[in-house]
Protein backbone atom coordinates (compact mmCIF):
# COMPACT_ATOMS: atom_id res chain seq x y z
CA UNK A 1 0.00 0.00 0.00
CA UNK A 2 1.05 3.76 -0.90
CA UNK A 3 0.40 5.94 2.39
CA UNK A 4 0.23 9.89 2.11
CA UNK A 5 1.37 11.73 5.54
CA UNK A 6 0.61 15.24 5.02
CA UNK A 7 0.85 16.18 8.93
CA UNK A 8 4.10 15.48 10.72
CA UNK A 9 3.64 12.82 13.67
CA UNK A 10 5.81 10.90 16.14
CA UNK A 11 8.50 9.03 13.83
CA UNK A 12 7.20 5.50 14.72
CA UNK A 13 4.20 5.84 12.51
CA UNK A 14 6.32 5.86 9.38
CA UNK A 15 8.69 3.15 11.43
CA UNK A 16 5.63 0.43 11.54
CA UNK A 17 3.98 1.28 8.23
CA UNK A 18 7.33 0.22 6.06
CA UNK A 19 7.60 -2.75 8.44
CA UNK A 20 4.26 -3.63 7.79
CA UNK A 21 5.25 -3.31 3.78
CA UNK A 22 4.05 -0.11 3.05
CA UNK A 23 5.29 2.96 0.81
CA UNK A 24 5.52 6.31 2.74
CA UNK A 25 5.21 9.69 0.93
CA UNK A 26 5.42 12.69 3.07
CA UNK A 27 4.47 16.05 1.97
CA UNK A 28 3.85 18.33 4.54
CA UNK A 29 3.47 21.58 2.72
CA UNK A 30 1.38 21.14 -0.54
CA UNK A 31 -2.06 23.06 -0.96
CA UNK A 32 -4.88 20.95 -0.22
CA UNK A 33 -5.26 21.42 -3.80
CA UNK A 34 -2.31 19.93 -4.72
CA UNK A 35 -2.98 17.19 -2.82
CA UNK A 36 -6.22 16.02 -4.28
CA UNK A 37 -4.48 16.39 -7.31
CA UNK A 38 -2.47 13.44 -6.30
CA UNK A 39 -4.78 11.39 -3.87
CA UNK A 40 -5.62 9.27 -6.48
CA UNK A 41 -2.63 7.33 -6.43
CA UNK A 42 -2.74 6.62 -2.52
CA UNK A 43 -4.31 3.85 -0.68
CA UNK A 44 -3.64 5.43 2.61
CA UNK A 45 -3.87 8.89 4.13
CA UNK A 46 -2.49 9.83 7.23
CA UNK A 47 -3.46 13.26 8.60
CA UNK A 48 -4.14 15.50 12.07
CA UNK A 49 -6.21 18.42 11.19
CA UNK A 50 -4.27 20.18 8.47
CA UNK A 51 -7.27 20.83 6.13
CA UNK A 52 -11.09 19.19 5.76
CA UNK A 53 -11.57 16.16 3.85
CA UNK A 54 -14.61 16.53 2.32
CA UNK A 55 -17.00 15.54 -0.75
CA UNK A 56 -14.88 16.71 -3.28
CA UNK A 57 -11.70 15.60 -1.82
CA UNK A 58 -12.86 11.86 -1.02
CA UNK A 59 -14.28 11.92 -5.22
CA UNK A 60 -11.33 12.32 -6.45
CA UNK A 61 -9.26 10.16 -3.47
CA UNK A 62 -10.78 6.60 -5.86
CA UNK A 63 -8.04 4.49 -4.06
CA UNK A 64 -8.31 5.37 -0.67
CA UNK A 65 -8.79 2.47 1.81
CA UNK A 66 -8.10 4.04 5.12
CA UNK A 67 -7.77 7.56 6.54
CA UNK A 68 -6.23 7.31 9.92
CA UNK A 69 -6.50 10.63 12.17
CA UNK A 70 -3.86 11.32 15.01
CA UNK A 71 -6.61 12.98 16.86
CA UNK A 72 -9.40 12.41 19.08
CA UNK A 73 -12.45 12.50 16.54
CA UNK A 74 -13.37 12.58 12.91
CA UNK A 75 -14.94 16.44 12.89
CA UNK A 76 -12.26 17.00 10.33
CA UNK A 77 -13.74 14.19 7.77
CA UNK A 78 -16.84 13.45 6.20
CA UNK A 79 -17.84 10.53 7.79
CA UNK A 80 -20.68 9.59 6.12
CA UNK A 81 -19.52 10.17 2.86
CA UNK A 82 -16.09 8.21 3.73
CA UNK A 83 -18.16 5.41 4.83
CA UNK A 84 -20.51 5.91 1.64
CA UNK A 85 -16.94 4.59 -0.30
CA UNK A 86 -16.24 2.14 1.96
CA UNK A 87 -13.34 3.90 3.52
CA UNK A 88 -11.73 2.46 6.92
CA UNK A 89 -11.41 5.42 9.40
CA UNK A 90 -9.53 5.33 12.65
CA UNK A 91 -9.10 8.17 14.96
CA UNK A 92 -7.22 7.38 18.01
CA UNK A 93 -9.26 8.91 21.25
CA UNK A 94 -7.63 6.04 23.35
CA UNK A 95 -4.36 8.05 22.68
CA UNK A 96 -4.73 11.23 24.34
CA UNK A 97 -7.61 10.72 26.69
CA UNK A 98 -4.65 10.19 29.96
CA UNK A 99 -3.64 13.82 28.64
CA UNK A 100 -6.55 15.19 27.87
CA UNK A 101 -7.72 13.83 31.99
CA UNK A 102 -4.84 15.46 33.68
CA UNK A 103 -5.04 18.83 31.64
CA UNK A 104 -9.17 19.40 32.65
CA UNK A 105 -8.31 18.28 36.51
CA UNK A 106 -5.02 20.84 36.24
CA UNK A 107 -7.52 23.61 34.98
CA UNK A 108 -10.04 23.03 37.66
CA UNK A 109 -7.30 22.60 40.52
CA UNK A 110 -5.82 26.13 39.31
CA UNK A 111 -9.07 28.15 39.09
CA UNK A 112 -10.29 26.44 42.61
CA UNK A 113 -7.04 28.08 43.73
CA UNK A 114 -6.68 31.06 42.09
CA UNK A 115 -3.26 30.19 40.82
CA UNK A 116 -3.45 32.21 37.67
CA UNK A 117 -3.90 35.23 39.44
CA UNK A 118 -2.11 34.94 42.61
CA UNK A 119 1.09 34.48 40.31
CA UNK A 120 0.37 37.57 38.10
CA UNK A 121 -0.08 39.25 40.97
CA UNK A 122 3.19 38.19 42.73
CA UNK A 123 5.21 38.83 40.24
CA UNK A 124 3.44 42.20 40.13
CA UNK A 125 4.62 43.10 43.35
CA UNK A 126 1.11 42.35 45.00
CA UNK A 127 0.38 40.38 48.23
CA UNK A 128 -3.06 39.60 48.41
CA UNK A 129 -3.85 36.47 50.95
CA UNK A 130 -7.43 36.91 51.21
CA UNK A 131 -8.10 38.10 47.87
CA UNK A 132 -6.84 34.67 46.20
CA UNK A 133 -8.61 32.34 49.21
CA UNK A 134 -9.64 29.34 47.37
CA UNK A 135 -11.98 26.43 47.15
CA UNK A 136 -11.40 22.72 47.65
CA UNK A 137 -13.18 19.99 45.42
CA UNK A 138 -14.06 18.09 48.92
CA UNK A 139 -17.88 17.90 49.40
CA UNK A 140 -18.30 19.14 45.69
CA UNK A 141 -20.47 17.44 42.68
CA UNK A 142 -18.32 17.32 39.44
CA UNK A 143 -20.85 16.88 36.40
CA UNK A 144 -19.14 15.14 32.92
CA UNK A 145 -21.18 15.91 29.98
CA UNK A 146 -20.01 13.28 27.52
CA UNK A 147 -18.81 9.81 28.98
CA UNK A 148 -16.86 8.47 26.66
CA UNK A 149 -12.68 7.91 26.59
CA UNK A 150 -11.84 11.35 27.85
CA UNK A 151 -14.97 12.08 29.90
CA UNK A 152 -14.22 8.47 31.96
CA UNK A 153 -10.57 9.82 32.19
CA UNK A 154 -11.43 12.70 33.75
CA UNK A 155 -13.49 11.13 36.08
CA UNK A 156 -10.54 8.38 36.92
CA UNK A 157 -8.48 11.58 37.70
CA UNK A 158 -11.19 13.02 40.52
CA UNK A 159 -10.55 9.40 42.63
CA UNK A 160 -8.58 10.68 45.97
CA UNK A 161 -10.04 14.32 46.13
CA UNK A 162 -13.37 12.88 48.50
CA UNK A 163 -15.56 14.78 45.94
CA UNK A 164 -19.13 14.04 46.86
CA UNK A 165 -19.78 12.78 43.74
CA UNK A 166 -18.79 12.25 40.07
CA UNK A 167 -21.92 12.11 37.77
CA UNK A 168 -22.07 11.88 33.93
CA UNK A 169 -24.60 12.87 31.30
CA UNK A 170 -24.26 11.34 28.05
CA UNK A 171 -26.92 10.52 24.85
CA UNK A 172 -25.67 7.29 25.52
CA UNK A 173 -27.29 4.74 28.28
CA UNK A 174 -25.09 2.75 30.27
CA UNK A 175 -22.01 4.30 30.20
CA UNK A 176 -21.79 4.83 34.02
CA UNK A 177 -19.12 2.77 35.84
CA UNK A 178 -17.03 2.90 39.05
CA UNK A 179 -15.66 6.39 38.40
CA UNK A 180 -19.50 8.22 37.73
CA UNK A 181 -23.07 7.55 38.25
CA UNK A 182 -25.14 8.58 34.53
CA UNK A 183 -28.06 11.17 35.49
CA UNK A 184 -30.61 12.77 33.91
CA UNK A 185 -30.00 16.02 32.24
CA UNK A 186 -32.54 17.25 35.44
CA UNK A 187 -29.97 16.14 38.09
CA UNK A 188 -27.00 17.65 36.10
CA UNK A 189 -28.85 21.33 36.51
CA UNK A 190 -30.09 20.55 40.01
CA UNK A 191 -26.93 19.20 41.70
CA UNK A 192 -23.67 20.07 39.87
CA UNK A 193 -21.01 22.77 41.08
CA UNK A 194 -18.31 22.08 38.52
CA UNK A 195 -19.26 20.86 34.70
CA UNK A 196 -16.41 19.34 32.15
CA UNK A 197 -17.22 18.82 28.93
CA UNK A 198 -15.60 15.71 26.80
CA UNK A 199 -18.02 14.97 23.94
CA UNK A 200 -17.43 15.63 20.10
CA UNK A 201 -18.41 18.41 17.59
CA UNK A 202 -21.42 17.16 16.60
CA UNK A 203 -25.07 19.10 15.40
CA UNK A 204 -26.42 18.84 19.03
CA UNK A 205 -23.29 19.64 20.53
CA UNK A 206 -22.18 22.43 18.79
CA UNK A 207 -23.89 26.01 20.99
CA UNK A 208 -24.89 23.17 23.42
CA UNK A 209 -23.82 25.55 26.34
CA UNK A 210 -25.74 28.77 26.00
CA UNK A 211 -27.78 30.88 28.02
CA UNK A 212 -31.14 28.79 28.50
CA UNK A 213 -28.26 25.93 29.65
CA UNK A 214 -26.73 28.03 32.02
CA UNK A 215 -29.47 29.07 33.26
CA UNK A 216 -30.85 25.99 34.15
CA UNK A 217 -28.10 24.95 36.85
CA UNK A 218 -29.13 25.36 40.61
CA UNK A 219 -26.22 26.51 42.06
CA UNK A 220 -23.13 28.61 40.26
CA UNK A 221 -21.03 26.52 38.65
CA UNK A 222 -17.23 26.15 37.15
CA UNK A 223 -16.78 25.03 33.68
CA UNK A 224 -13.79 23.07 32.29
CA UNK A 225 -13.72 22.70 27.99
CA UNK A 226 -11.21 20.44 26.55
CA UNK A 227 -13.77 19.19 24.27
CA UNK A 228 -14.66 21.36 21.13
CA UNK A 229 -15.16 25.12 20.91
CA UNK A 230 -18.12 25.48 19.47
CA UNK A 231 -19.57 23.59 22.09
CA UNK A 232 -19.79 26.83 24.12
CA UNK A 233 -21.74 29.98 22.86
CA UNK A 234 -18.71 32.66 24.49
CA UNK A 235 -20.68 35.66 24.32
CA UNK A 236 -23.42 33.44 26.36
CA UNK A 237 -20.49 32.42 28.76
CA UNK A 238 -19.52 35.91 29.01
CA UNK A 239 -22.86 37.03 30.37
CA UNK A 240 -22.44 34.43 32.75
CA UNK A 241 -19.22 34.74 33.83
CA UNK A 242 -20.49 38.56 34.32
CA UNK A 243 -23.67 38.02 36.46
CA UNK A 244 -21.31 35.07 38.73
CA UNK A 245 -23.39 32.62 37.20
CA UNK A 246 -20.69 30.94 36.48
CA UNK A 247 -17.72 31.09 38.98
CA UNK A 248 -14.38 30.39 36.62
CA UNK A 249 -14.01 28.55 33.30
CA UNK A 250 -10.87 26.60 32.02
CA UNK A 251 -10.92 27.02 28.48
CA UNK A 252 -8.64 24.83 25.83
CA UNK A 253 -10.83 25.19 23.09
CA UNK A 254 -12.69 28.46 21.67
CA UNK A 255 -15.59 28.66 19.41
CA UNK A 256 -13.28 31.00 17.48
CA UNK A 257 -10.97 28.60 16.37
CA UNK A 258 -10.21 27.15 12.91
CA UNK A 259 -10.96 23.75 11.53
CA UNK A 260 -7.32 23.07 11.67
CA UNK A 261 -7.02 24.00 14.92
CA UNK A 262 -3.43 25.32 14.45
CA UNK A 263 -4.09 29.14 14.49
CA UNK A 264 -6.91 31.17 15.36
CA UNK A 265 -5.12 34.82 15.72
CA UNK A 266 -5.45 35.42 11.90
CA UNK A 267 -8.79 37.66 12.43
CA UNK A 268 -9.45 40.20 14.60
CA UNK A 269 -11.34 38.55 17.38
CA UNK A 270 -14.89 39.73 19.19
CA UNK A 271 -14.95 41.14 22.25
CA UNK A 272 -16.30 38.59 24.25
CA UNK A 273 -12.81 36.68 23.87
CA UNK A 274 -11.28 39.80 24.53
CA UNK A 275 -13.31 39.76 28.41
CA UNK A 276 -11.52 36.51 28.55
CA UNK A 277 -7.99 37.21 28.22
CA UNK A 278 -8.54 40.08 30.73
CA UNK A 279 -10.52 37.82 33.17
CA UNK A 280 -8.94 36.42 36.53
CA UNK A 281 -11.39 33.39 36.50
CA UNK A 282 -10.82 32.36 33.25
CA UNK A 283 -7.78 30.23 32.41
CA UNK A 284 -6.69 29.44 28.36
CA UNK A 285 -4.81 26.76 26.67
CA UNK A 286 -4.16 26.71 22.76
CA UNK A 287 -5.92 23.06 22.28
CA UNK A 288 -3.18 21.42 24.08
CA UNK A 289 -5.16 19.44 26.60
CA UNK A 290 -4.28 16.19 24.74
CA UNK A 291 -0.73 17.26 23.62
CA UNK A 292 2.02 15.88 25.53
CA UNK A 293 5.16 14.03 25.22
CA UNK A 294 3.64 10.77 25.38
CA UNK A 295 0.39 11.17 23.94
CA UNK A 296 2.27 12.00 20.70
CA UNK A 297 3.59 8.52 20.72
CA UNK A 298 0.47 6.90 22.12
CA UNK A 299 -1.98 8.36 19.25
CA UNK A 300 0.84 7.46 16.56
CA UNK A 301 0.27 3.58 17.85
CA UNK A 302 -3.43 3.64 18.25
CA UNK A 303 -3.79 4.66 14.33
CA UNK A 304 -1.26 2.09 13.67
CA UNK A 305 -2.92 -0.81 15.68
CA UNK A 306 -6.24 -0.15 14.02
CA UNK A 307 -4.93 -0.07 10.67
CA UNK A 308 -2.78 -3.10 11.31
CA UNK A 309 -5.55 -5.14 12.02
CA UNK A 310 -7.91 -3.99 9.61
CA UNK A 311 -5.40 -4.47 6.30
CA UNK A 312 -2.57 -7.17 8.06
Amino acid sequence: MKVLHVDTNHPLIIEQFSEMGFQNDEDYSSSKTEIENKIHLYDGLIIRSRFRIDEAFLDKATNLKFIGRLGAGLENIDVRYAKSKGIFLAAAPEGNRNAVGEHALGMLLSLFNNLNKADKEVRNGKWDREGNRGWELEGKIVGIIGYGHMGKAFAKKLKGFDIDEVICYDIKGGVEDDNARQVGIMELHQRADVISLHVPQTDLTVGMVNTEFLEKFHKPIWIINTARGKCIKTNDLVAALKSNKVLGAGLDVLEYEKASFENMFTNELPEAFQYLVKADNVLLSPHVAGWTVESKEKLAQTVIDKIKAKFC
